[in-house]
């Protein structure tokens, strides 16, 4: 999600709260992920307009708890069809669900990845529940746009290596709309994940296995000690029995995946 703008609402009332909360705002953007979770599940809903982008039509949603004011992405799809097709595959039961974004940052919590995904959770909004997503502040430019204007970061090593990162747990989570326009990059270079709801396919198979080719030993670690009790406590209703089944048979291939590179082409080449 990008950095929010400041937007009056009508009255002088609600115009003071939103001046006087951006001087402290910079705070809150610092403040932990259980700062931004209880924000995000308690803080009023202020300001909603359409983002204008994406086929499940998110909404911007602007947030305040009196004394700080931020913005959320707020994506309620929950559809589900007989079939559809995905590139060159017909996929049978086709789902487009929000409870996917929310799977997705807890599962990234137990990798580690957490850092690299905006925290997200489950509220109802008019009634209806959807997945409520921190707007990642100071983003300079999505993937497309970096793509089109040939940059990269400084610090090359690091970029790789969030890179290597986001393709080792979309691979995990099965995400087959990992789009430009999903990975987002801030003015200190960081990647930011953002939408998974056609992630967490059943197919135990990995999509493009041939384009991973390093694993750092943190996340390599991750994996392999990632049991399915903990995949289960963490997104509970989220997903099904057969999302899970399918999601650890996709960690086992990319254990095996990355041993067979280690062997091959050694060590140091692969786990960096």
């Amino acid at each position: 999600m990008r950095r929010h703008r400041r937007c009056t609402t009508g009255g002088p009332i609600a115009v003071a709260l939103l001046l006087a909360a951006t001087a402290v705002d910079t705070a809150a953007q610092a403040r932990d992920k259980a700062f931004q979770r209880e924000f995000m599940l308690n803080a009023e809903i202020v300001k909603a307009e359409r983002i204008g982008k994406g086929v499940t039509e998110p909404w911007r949603l602007t947030l305040s708890d009196g004394t700080v004011t931020h913005d959320v992405g707020f994506q309620s799809v929950n559809e589900r069809r007989d079939q559809a097709r995905l590139g060159g595959r017909v996929e049978l039961g086709f789902t487009d669900a929000y409870r996917y974004n929310i799977a997705a940052y807890q599962v990234s919590g137990l990798l580690g990845l957490d850092d690299m995904m905006p925290m997200t959770v489950e509220r109802r909004w008019r009634t209806t529940p959807g997945a409520m997503t921190w707007w990642v502040d100071d983003v300079m430019m999505d993937e497309a746009a970096r793509l089109a204007d040939r940059r990269w970061a400084d610090d090359l090593d690091v970029f790789n290596r969030q890179y290597a990162r986001m393709q080792v747990f979309a691979e995990l989570v099965y995400d087959t709309d990992r789009n430009h326009g999903n990975i987002l990059y801030d003015a200190d270079w960081n990647l930011w994940m953002i939408d998974f709801s056609r992630a967490f396919r059943i197919w135990e198979e990995l999509q493009a296995p041939a384009g991973l080719n390093r694993c750092d030993a943190d996340l390599l670690g991750a994996l392999g000690d990632l049991t399915r009790d903990q995949v289960e406590q963490q997104v509970g209703p989220y997903l099904t029995g057969g999302e899970v089944d399918a999601l650890m048979a996709r960690r086992d291939l990319l254990v095996l995946h990355f041993e067979e590179l280690i062997a091959e082409r050694g060590e140091a080449a692969v786990v960096r």
